[in-house]
């Protein structure tokens, strides 16, 4: 018996029991429904800024988890000119932004074609494009052992070693036939889509074909498998769910690829599936907050308020961190610290921001006052 599940005999045979998580299946295809219903009241301006936000938090948070962290302002602005949406004249310096962002934008529009090499290929120099310190647009060549290790040098700690890379083409090549099998996503059901989304993305994490980037397209696969098993581009994140409990995420896939019987796994990507479908169900609501915001005080404010409100809202349902000060004010808008206290004073008193604890003077934080 192999250390690893692909060394195994019944490797990729996967066996997985879900008697147990029925109840858990019912309560996706519940959830869903209902933040596709909340979606769709929106009006369209609202429900194409609820796409964005969920694809730059995607593209932000599936980054952080390899310890890259890009210009969350470069992914929204690149997202938008993907999507077609002129949003002024600003330049895009942070290119790996920009790749992750036509990334996510070409996942969400291609979500229903079938997977192949040279999808997987372009999707991969999106990541890297000319970076010439790896093996970017096809498979790892390299003859040395592919490990996912931790620790200090001299005391490392393996915790899998992929499939050697003279058997990846041929490891990928059955892959992607079972991803665009044709009876793997004929019956549209949210447990049906659940299932197909977690095997995909243990099986091609366990291939690991990439030099580097398996995480991310690992990750994207899984959003298309979901997608596909549903008949429409999801609407979540799954990798901001994953960075909120990034230690759970990679136990449960180091375990994963210890064995061929996955119900564990199981358990732990439908609960994902479902935190991430709760995440997205808050962006909604805190989107018809903002729109709310806006109707009551926009003709209340001026351009700086405005932009430091709007730079506010940027942070998502989770809130500006620390909150508002009155030397973060003057950051934002380049103004004294006069005028930037009596704007604060202005918005308290109109309501638009209220005070946070009970602190005064120069350590007062402010926040949004969201219905």
């Amino acid at each position: 018996m192999g250390k690893y599940n692909w060394q195994q005999n019944d490797w990729p045979d996967f066996k997985y029991h879900i008697d147990d998580i029925e109840n858990q299946f019912f309560r996706l295809a519940e959830k869903i429904g209902r933040v596709t219903g909340k979606w769709q009241a929106l009006s369209s301006d609202n429900r194409q800024e609820t796409i964005i936000n969920l694809m730059v938090a995607e593209a932000v948070k599936t980054s952080e988890i390899e310890g890259e962290y890009i210009s969350r302002k470069d992914v929204f602005s690149s997202i938008r000119k993907n999507l077609g949406l002129r949003y002024g004249t600003e330049t895009i310096k942070d290119k790996r932004a920009a790749g992750i962002a036509e990334l996510m934008t070409d996942v969400r529009k291609t979500f229903s074609e079938p997977l192949t090499k040279d999808t997987l290929f372009h999707w991969h120099r999106l990541l890297f494009g000319n970076n010439k310190s790896i093996k970017v647009g096809a498979w790892r060549t390299h003859t040395e052992p592919l490990q996912v290790v931790s620790d200090a040098i001299g005391k490392e700690i393996i915790h899998f070693e992929a499939p050697p890379s003279s058997i990846v083409a041929k490891e990928m090549n059955r892959f992607i036939s079972w991803f665009n099998s044709s009876n793997l996503f004929e019956t549209k059901s949210t447990k049906h889509a659940a299932i197909s989304s977690a095997i995909a993305h243990l099986h091609f994490e366990t291939i690991h074909p990439f030099e580097d980037g398996n995480g991310r397209i690992g990750r994207a696969i899984a959003e298309k498998a979901l997608s596909q098993g549903i008949g429409r581009p999801v609407l979540l994140s799954l990798s901001d769910t994953i960075e909120a409990n990034k230690k759970e995420y990679y136990n449960a896939l180091k375990s994963a690829q210890r064995s061929n019987e996955i119900t564990r796994w199981m358990h732990y990507f439908v609960q994902l599936i479902l935190d991430a479908q709760s995440r997205a169900e808050n962006l909604i609501d805190f989107t018809l907050k903002k729109a709310s915001f806006f109707d009551t005080y926009s003709e209340k404010l001026n351009e700086r308020q405005k932009k430091v409100i709007n730079r506010m809202f940027e942070e998502g349902p989770d809130g500006f961190m620390g909150g508002m000060s009155a030397k973060k004010y003057v950051n934002i808008t380049k103004i004294s610290k006069a005028t930037a206290t009596r704007d604060i004073q202005y918005l308290l008193e109109i309501g638009a921001f209220k005070q946070m604890g009970e602190a005064g003077g120069r350590s007062t934080k402010y926040q949004l006052s969201l219905l």
